[in-house]
């Protein structure tokens, strides 16, 4: 696995709810930037060459030895040719798709490194025996795109895409407050959804977008063309939130506006429609499907009004979020692949 904010409260769920002498953590990337525990079954990677090496080694032994061999995103072009040399070991692979890694095939800039890549990717897709996701549509689409034949596992994955019922207090405000996107990434296209509320500019709105990590230079871009649209009322959010801080600034939101071409942001979005928020997405993106199956409503990002969500249908989100995204179903599904 990636270091990423997520992935050390994947690690602590695991521990604490299964037989820690049965897992063994692989953690690359950035551990001081994203920590994760010091336990027995958890080996960080160093960065450098030579610690690069030993530990490609390293892995390559123990995912011989390994019953199960779960990645996390598959990004990293030397494990995507560690895997190619070693074939053999795919129909134990779960690959938990991220969404990023699977649409760079689409969604990738096509020059020679990106075909490159993608001569690799695709017959260590197409061979992946098992494919990890709560979002039937992204196995659709690793089937159509690589020829993807492994068997899929819903699971919802990470702690952080669970619903918690926790203590907000909801802020009384007199205008309407609209969140855009959920990072600096382009991939949010932010100034597609600016130029529709252009409409709205002298409406009494507040708009805010997260912007504390991602793309630095498309961060800067935002807030220039955010802020001539809408002076005072656009408000950059540059800096991490603590988490109970973030939570009480999503109570603050009436709309959310995911733009995003691909499945993303979905532990915002989680959120938001678990306290009974409307939000607005993408109709040709899978999690669109996702929660059409589950009854939860979202709207159509072609098709932007102010109007606040209807209380009937923000109690009938609360209570599909609730249910489905629980600790209890995830504990079920993690179970499912560990032993099956």
């Amino acid at each position: 696995m990636h270091a990423q904010k997520f992935i050390a409260s994947f690690i602590d769920f695991v521990n604490q709810n299964f037989d820690k002498n049965e897992h063994l953590f692989f953690v690359m990337g950035n551990t001081k930037k994203y920590p994760v525990p010091d336990n027995d079954n958890i080996i960080k990677i160093k960065r450098g060459i030579v610690s690069s090496l030993f530990n490609l080694l390293r892995l390559s032994a123990l995912i011989q030895r390994a019953d199960k061999v779960i990645l996390h995103g598959l990004f990293r072009g030397k494990i995507i040719i560690l895997l190619l040399l070693q074939g053999w070991v795919l129909k134990k692979c779960y690959w938990i798709i991220w969404g990023k890694d699977l649409y760079t095939y689409k969604l990738g800039k096509k020059n020679l490194a990106w075909k490159i890549k993608e001569k690799i990717r695709q017959p260590v897709i197409k061979n992946m025996g098992n494919l990890v996701t709560y979002v039937k549509g992204d196995v659709a689409l690793a089937r159509k795109w690589y020829g993807a034949t492994g068997v899929h596992h819903e699971c919802i994955i990470y702690p952080s895409n669970l619903y918690s019922e926790y203590p907000i207090d909801h802020c009384e405000h007199s205008c309407i407050n609209i969140q855009v996107g959920n990072s600096s990434d382009p991939s949010n296209e932010h100034l597609e959804v600016f130029k529709q509320l252009s409409d709205y500019k002298d409406s009494n709105i507040k708009i805010y977008v997260p912007l504390s990590y991602g793309n630095k230079r498309h961060r800067d871009l935002v807030i220039k063309v955010g802020r001539e649209m809408f002076g005072e009322n656009f408000i950059p959010m540059t800096n991490f939130l603590p988490f109970n801080e973030y939570l009480k600034f999503l109570s603050s939101i009436d709309i959310a506006i995911f733009n995003h071409k691909r499945q993303q942001g979905m532990g915002n979005a989680i959120t938001l429609l678990g306290i009974g928020k409307k939000v607005y997405m993408r109709k040709e993106v899978s999690t669109w499907d996702l929660f059409s199956e589950l009854g939860v409503k979202v709207f159509d990002v072609e098709c932007i009004d102010l109007g606040k969500l209807e209380e009937s249908i923000a109690d009938m989100n609360r209570a599909k979020i609730k249910q489905y995204f629980s600790k209890d179903n995830l504990r079920v599904q993690l179970n499912n692949i560990f032993t099956s």
